[in-house]
């Protein structure tokens, strides 16, 4: 669902999603966000089959994974902040480490449990992919762990289309669970 009304995200004017306000800045993620960016992530590692991260990763452990997300280029992290808390996150990181695979990233989003079903993982990705037209990017990839409705149809939404499932393919709470892949031509 959209909404008419518009709102500033790092400095461009948007169309904006039901439930989310202009008081909203989506910014690059820094230093300073480590300790709200890891608490968001642990929520899914312990209580959903989202990532399969079996254990909560600490502060230290997650420093090189947001210093591998610099401010512009390819591989970003941007962050929905409101009143100097952090939402939620959208990232785009390498899809695979052979540099044949330079030109295309693998997309993320994670939203803090209260801040779901607001349209943050829409402007989120919306200044995702805006931030990447301008990058050598050509294609976009997501892993879905399945069921997963919301993210399916955010992805669907965004122009994501299926490129195959990976069926049981990792076991996390004691069930295999299939992860279905979707990509996105980039520029």
């Amino acid at each position: 669902m959209r909404d008419s009304v518009a709102g500033t995200a790092t400095g461009v004017t948007t169309g904006l999603t039901t439930g989310v306000t202009a008081s909203i800045r989506i910014r690059p993620g820094a230093v300073g966000d480590l300790t709200e960016l890891t608490e968001i992530y642990n929520h899914y590692v312990v209580h959903t089959p989202i990532t399969f991260d079996i254990e909560p990763v600490t502060v230290e452990e997650r420093r090189a994974w947001l210093d591998s997300h610099p401010a512009t280029g390819r591989h970003r992290l941007l962050v929905a902040e409101e009143a100097g808390r952090i939402l939620g996150y959208a990232t785009s990181s390498p899809f695979r480490d052979k540099r044949a695979y330079e030109t295309s990233v693998e997309t993320s989003i994670y939203l803090g449990p209260d801040h779901t079903g607001r349209g943050l993982g829409g402007l989120l990705y919306r200044t995702l992919f805006e931030a990447l037209a301008d990058e050598d990017v050509h294609r976009a990839y997501a892993g879905i762990t399945q069921p997963n409705v919301a993210s399916m149809r955010l992805h669907e939404r965004f122009g994501f289309r299926p490129a195959g499932v990976l069926e049981q393919v990792g076991r996390k709470f004691g069930t295999f669970w299939d992860v279905a892949w979707l990509e996105r031509r980039i520029g």
